[in-house]
C-alpha cells in the first residue's frame, strides 16, 4: 500500500511539474483574474492527470494499439487551441491596454470557475503525452504480482493529490503575480510574454509532429 502511495505521488509530480504551455497559460490566467478561478482552473488540469492515471492503471499494455494511431491528431489539435488562446490572450490585452479607461467602466469579462476547469481540462486531455506517460510507468512497474484493486485507487487518487498540489501552487504564484502587476502597462506586457510563450511551445509540439 505504502509502494503505491509514493509511486502515485512520484508519477503525479513527474507528469504536473514540468513547465509548459498549459502550466504557463494557468500562471496567466490567475494573475490576469483571480486565485479562485485559478484554483478551478487548477484542478481541471489534475482531474485530467487523474483520469489519465486511471485510464493507464486499469487498461495498461493494451492501451498501446489505441493510442498510437491518434497521437498526430491530438497533437495537432493541441497546436491549433495553443495559438488560438495566445491568439486570444494577446488581441484581448491590447484592446483592453489601448481602453484602459472606457466611457462605461467595461473590462474583459474572465471566464466562469466552471469553464475554467472544463477548459484546462480539455486541453490536458487532448495531450497524449500524458496517457504515454502513466502507461510507461504502469506497464514498467508490473511484475508477478498483480495490484489489488485497493492499490490502484490509492496509485491515482496520490497521482491526483499530487497534481494537484503542484497545479494549485501554480495557481498561487499566478495571483501573487498578478498583485504585483498594478499597472495596465505591466499587465499588457506580461499578457504578451505568455501569449509568445504558448506559441513558442505550439510552435516545438508542431514540428515534433511533423
Amino acid at each position: 500500500m505504502t509502494a503505491a502511495l509514493v509511486a502515485g505521488l512520484l508519477a503525479g509530480y513527474g507528469i504536473a511539474m514540468p513547465v509548459g504551455a498549459i502550466a504557463t497559460y494557468l500562471v496567466a490566467l490567475t494573475a490576469r483574474t483571480s486565485l479562485k478561478l485559478g484554483a478551478f482552473a487548477a484542478l481541471g488540469v489534475a482531474t485530467a492527470d487523474g483520469l489519465y492515471a486511471l485510464i493507464a492503471t486499469v487498461g495498461g499494455s493494451a492501451l498501446a494499439p489505441f493510442i498510437e494511431p491518434i497521437t498526430v491528431p491530438l497533437k495537432w489539435a493541441s497546436v491549433l487551441i495553443l495559438l488560438a488562446l495566445a491568439t486570444h490572450g494577446a488581441t484581448t490585452a491590447i484592446t483592453h491596454h489601448r481602453r484602459p479607461h472606457s466611457p462605461d467602466g467595461s473590462t474583459p469579462t474572465p471566464p466562469s470557475p466552471t469553464r475554467a476547469y472544463f477548459v484546462l481540462l480539455g486541453m490536458t486531455m487532448l495531450n497524449p503525452t500524458t496517457v504515454i506517460y502513466f502507461t510507461a510507468l504502469v506497464v514498467g512497474s508490473q511484475d508477478a504480482t498483480t495490484p489489488t484493486h485497493l492499490e490502484q485507487s490509492v496509485f491515482v487518487l496520490a497521482a491526483f493529490i499530487a497534481s494537484a498540489s503542484w497545479q494549485l501552487a501554480l495557481a498561487t504564484s499566478g495571483a501573487a503575480l498578478g498583485r504585483l502587476l498594478t499597472t495596465p502597462t505591466a499587465r499588457l506586457l506580461t499578457a504578451l510574454l505568455s501569449a509568445l510563450l504558448i506559441t513558442a511551445l505550439a510552435l516545438h509540439l508542431l514540428l515534433t509532429t511533423l
